[in-house]
């Protein structure tokens, strides 16, 4: 049946050209459906078509199928050769800036023309002689060439036997030009002397026929600024998307054997090493192979302050050195890097609908054509009732006008592309409104602990020193400079942290390393006998409690002694994120249930759970048991959402209502989630949950005006209280307000608590 997936189905995207209004959408979606195994889903704010269709289907033969619809069509641009924003037109840059220069010229030429017609006809006191002679000259090119676009576009659909909002404003102009113009050669209107006065609703004829060039006018003059407005405010919805694309390097500076040199972006291989100077953006993602600096990353994942990196650390294409010279080998290229799949995500999350956008495709199906029989009907009415024709006209005129779909079609997209642009520049990607509306109305959340919940390596947690002693800070720098010669996690860990906490990063030389099999590690450091051990019985009490402490809490500990005095208890193991404790807190005031569901031992899982003040604990969970748990909280009539990082994550991910992935993990964890965290950092979740809460309530906004705006004005002009300049005014605002009540999405900030310092135990370094 035409209009129904097939079984194998490939995507294409069309650019589609000539939409106007949700009525467009509609008869868009209708022509492609119309080819057998085909659906389409039309966006009016991106002119975008994501069409499904079987192989036998080619690109040609939906291109051509929009075409017969009366608009036209073309497969976008490939990215890296597309200049500027086309609209969706599918045009090039240039084409689209050479199309907007002329309309910004024809509602230039329509303003001067309109004004002196608009103020003649609403200030009597300023009518001379023959005043109206005046403005029908200067109407006259305002209904031929300036509403020209409005008349082509209708033509067009009316070719195709269908009709737009197009259709409404054509004739509503030709409408209002042609009553005024038999008024003025046979209604008594070109008298020299006539005087006409102005008012908001039809009155009473006093004998001569009125003019209502004013609205001949007004009403292109208006559509044409509140189109060329709306324009700047979608373009400004998808601002979001044009400023990823805007990161992306076009040159690299590579270094070989043969020095250094510079080549384009796509010249550049996997593990060709380039230079990143001060104030440049990192072409491309990669390891630093040399130098020490900062990158602000803000622009790629939301991160506010810059990461220090070193040799051996990863940074991202798109972020910006802010300090040192680093050369970077690189480890992906091309549509493999990370900000390529940031901007194909936020792309595909701005190419779907929400749900709340199906009722008003449907009444804008069938929107025109009920407006066009009630104008008609009520010209009937009021002639059949032997009212004055004037009046009659005037009415079914200013139903013409006053009628917009255009806000019917622009109250989700706007809204939704204000929203996925956002989201991306605080480091929360969404797969589609699917994905906003699942985050919505989720009330449990399924937590993994290792990498999405704690950091996912050893580190230190706590380091306790025994009284009277050398201190932490000399213990750990004496520790980590014995563990540098141990390839053990747990030495390792030592080493990394003892590097952190001394203030030049350098360490004292050892000498005499010796490993001691079962027990721990030792050396001479500055003179001093330097051993890290396992702990026995015999330590002081401030360290014996540290030492159950530790156990308690599932970590792992060593002692420092120093020339065979025991000087510090060492606790390791896999620390709490920065940000978890608020991150839970946060859901749970959102009224969102945390779950902690781990593979992890019993003692580190309910660790994690006592410093989160999570109640609902599940350890040595495999990946089907996590699958099973989202099927039982599901079956309790729980939304449920998963956070993971990891490929065991995976089946839980795509099993829940809705899968969120941590973008410090796996591709399959990515791959499988419906939301990815590309800040890494737990905290993110309740922005996105905030997030979708207000961009839900921001359609619901927009569309409850596009449906009450139609429901008030079209009966006021039906009843002849509303002449159509000011229907035409209304109208054209009515798509603004939507589109600016969409634009305050791309201002909307995460809670006050993100940027807050939490007082909380679980901030600082232990699970305790």
């Amino acid at each position: 049946m035409a209009g129904e997936p097939a079984s194998v189905q490939e995507v294409t995207d069309l650019a589609v050209g000539g939409m106007t209004c949700a009525a467009c959408v509609k008869r868009v979606e209708k022509k492609l459906a119309g080819l057998d195994g085909v659906s389409a889903s039309v966006n009016l704010a991106t002119g975008r078509a994501r069409v499904h269709h079987p192989p036998e289907v080619l690109p040609e033969q939906l291109v051509a199928a929009v075409e017969r619809a009366g608009y036209t069509a073309a497969l976008p641009e490939p990215p890296a050769e597309r200049r500027g924003g086309s609209g969706g037109s599918g045009e090039t840059g240039d084409d689209t800036d050479t199309q907007a220069r002329r309309e910004r010229n024809r509602l230039a030429v329509t303003a001067l023309l309109a004004v002196p017609v608009l103020v003649l006809s609403m200030v009597p006191a300023w009518q001379f002689r023959n005043w109206q002679w005046l403005c029908f000259v200067l109407a006259a090119p305002v209904v031929v060439w300036g509403a020209r676009p409005f008349h082509q576009r209708a033509a067009r659909a009316l070719r195709h036997s269908a009709s737009t909002m197009d259709t409404l404003v054509s004739l509503g102009v030709v409408a209002a030009f042609a009553w005024s113009t038999y008024a003025l050669f046979l209604g008594g209107a070109g008298d020299p002397g006539m005087r006409m006065p102005f008012s908001l609703v039809p009155t009473a004829s006093d004998g001569v026929a009125h003019i209502y060039l004013e609205a001949a006018v007004g009403v292109p003059l208006f559509v044409l600024a509140g189109r060329h407005l709306e324009a700047r405010a979608r373009r400004g919805t998808g601002a979001a998307l044009r400023s990823l694309a805007e990161l992306a390097v076009k040159e690299v500076a590579v270094r070989d054997d043969a020095g250094e040199r510079l080549v384009a972006i796509d010249a550049l291989r996997v593990g060709q090493v380039f230079v990143v100077r001060p104030g440049e953006r990192v072409a491309t993602d990669g390891t630093v192979a040399e130098g020490s600096s900062a990158v602000d990353l803000s622009l790629v994942t939301g991160e506010s302050e810059p990461a220090e990196v070193g040799p051996g650390a990863a940074v991202i294409g798109g972020s910006v050195n802010v300090g040192g010279l680093l050369a970077v080998r690189a480890t992906a290229v091309g549509a493999d890097t990370r900000l390529a799949r940031i901007t194909h995500l936020v792309t595909e999350a701005q190419a779907g609908k929400a749900g709340a956008q199906r009722l008003a495709d449907q009444v804008a199906g069938v929107f025109v054509p009920v407006v066009l029989t009630l104008a008609a009907t009520v010209l009937g009415f009021w002639l059949g009732a032997g009212a004055d024709p004037q009046a009659a006209i005037t009415a079914s005129v200013a139903v013409l006008v006053v009628a917009c779909p255009c806000a019917l079609g622009l109250a989700t997209p706007t809204a939704l592309m204000a929203a996925t642009g956002r989201g991306a520049r605080l480091g929360v990607l969404v797969s589609g409104p699917r994905a906003l509306e699942g985050l919505q109305h989720v009330d449990a959340v399924l937590l993994d602990k290792t990498g999405t919940l704690t950091s996912g390596h050893m580190s230190v947690a706590r380091i306790t020193a025994a009284p009277r002693g050398i201190g932490e800070e000399q213990a750990i720098r004496l520790a980590g400079a014995v563990e540098r010669g141990s390839e053990h996690p747990l030495g390792q860990a030592v080493t990394a942290h003892a590097r952190r906490a001394t203030p030049a990063g350098t360490l004292p030389d050892m000498t005499g390393f010796a490993a001691l099999p079962g027990r721990g590690v030792r050396g001479e450091v500055e003179g001093r006998l330097v051993e890290v051990l396992a702990p026995d019985d015999d330590l002081p009490a401030p360290l014996a409690e540290a030492l159950s402490a530790a156990e308690a809490a599932a970590h792992t500990p060593v002692v420092v002694r120093v020339d065979g005095v025991t000087e510090a208890l060492v606790e390791i193991g896999d620390v709490l994120r920065p940000g978890s404790y608020r991150a839970v807190d946060r859901l749970r005031r959102l009224g969102v249930r945390p779950v902690l569901a781990t593979g992890d031992r019993e003692a580190p899982a309910r660790a994690v759970a006592v410093a989160l003040r999570i109640d609902d604990v599940h350890a040595r969970c495999a990946p089907e048991d996590k699958a099973r748990l989202v099927r039982r909280l599901q079956d309790e009539g729980c939304r449920v959402a998963v956070v993971g990082d990891g490929v065991n994550d995976a089946a839980a991910l795509a099993g829940a209502d809705l899968g969120i992935a941590m973008g410090t993990g796996t591709d399959a964890a990515i791959g499988a989630a419906d939301v990815t965290l590309v800040r890494g950092d737990i905290d993110a979740l309740a922005d996105a949950v905030r997030l979708s809460r207000s961009t839900l309530a921001t359609i619901r906004v927009n569309l409850l005006w596009a449906f009450g705006y139609n429901a008030v004005t079209v009966p006021l002009a039906a009843v002849g209280l509303l002449t159509p300049m000011p229907a035409a005014a209304a109208m054209s605002v009515s798509s603004l307000l939507v589109v600016g009540n969409s634009l305050r999405l791309r201002a909307w900030q995460p809670s006050p608590a993100r940027t807050r310092r939490s007082a909380t135990p679980a901030r600082g370094r232990s699970l305790r």
